[in-house]
């Protein structure tokens, strides 16, 4: 079998090689890139391709240009996202933990949302209700922001027969989030599994969480069980991939 060589444009390369630096710390928070020139001579190309480079990596936020001075990798490396944070009811009189979790970080989390209907759910999410096509479904699809920057969208399914003539069927927020309001109707949230995978994204995620072109997303497949593993809830979340991580803990028994 050939080898497979990288056939990917000089620039694009390139930032892929800074880029891998940066997020292992080599290239450390806030530490000036080498210059144009000295970018030139490092990798033996022109100072057009550089600035093509260059670009790519300020339109991922991964550096930052400082007028008249150079430019710098960003102050602050990948946010990471714990995802066992969000998952326990909130307790009474707390808000949902994306706002609480944001107000521990200095940041301020708000919850945007966007749709709440019936609908016939994709393949993936009706199996994992145990649910037959086409039956109904209750989605409330959510855009999470950070400092008024949009930073993922949700879609999140429940079974009708849990849904119906509840709060999750209501265009408004819900005090403390679905956890909540599950463990209230007597389907406390008792085992969640994810599985992720990356990709590019659609245009309609592209545009909601203002991408940059090529770059993919976080794509998490979520299920929530209650007692006996009966699932109650499944979430579908796409974050951008360049600017966030998921940081899972576990004990080893």
């Amino acid at each position: 079998m050939a080898k497979k060589s990288d056939v990917r444009p000089r620039h694009q390369q390139i930032a892929a090689e800074l880029r891998s630096l940066i997020m292992a710390g080599d290239l450390a928070p806030g530490i000036r890139l080498p210059t144009t020139q000295q970018l030139m001579a490092q990798y033996s190309v022109t100072s057009q391709t550089v600035q093509r480079t260059l670009n790519v990596l300020k339109d991922e936020n991964f550096i930052v240009g400082r007028a008249g001075i150079g430019v710098y990798v960003r102050d602050v490396p990948s946010l990471a996202i714990t995802p066992a944070a969000y998952m326990p009811p909130a307790p009474q009189a707390q808000a949902y933990p994306w706002m609480t979790e944001a107000t521990k970080r200095s940041q301020r989390g708000t919850i945007r949302l966007l749709e709440v209907s019936e609908v016939a759910p994709p393949a993936a999410v009706a199996e994992a209700l145990g649910v037959a096509r086409p039956e109904a479904v209750s989605l409330r699809h959510q855009m999470l922001l950070l400092d008024d920057q949009p930073t993922e969208l949700a879609w999140v399914y429940h079974p009708l027969t849990i849904a119906q003539g509840t709060s999750l069927m209501d265009r408004r927020r819900i005090p403390g989030g679905s956890p909540r309001l599950l463990a209230e109707l007597g389907y406390p949230p008792r085992q969640w599994v994810d599985r992720l995978s990356t990709r590019l994204p659609t245009t309609e995620e592209l545009e909601a969480l203002e991408l940059p072109d090529d770059v993919p997303v976080l794509r998490t497949f979520r299920v929530v069980y209650t007692d006996e593993m009966r699932p109650i809830e499944v979430q579908v979340l796409i974050k951008g991939g360049h600017l966030y991580e998921l940081m899972y803990e576990q004990d080893i028994v």
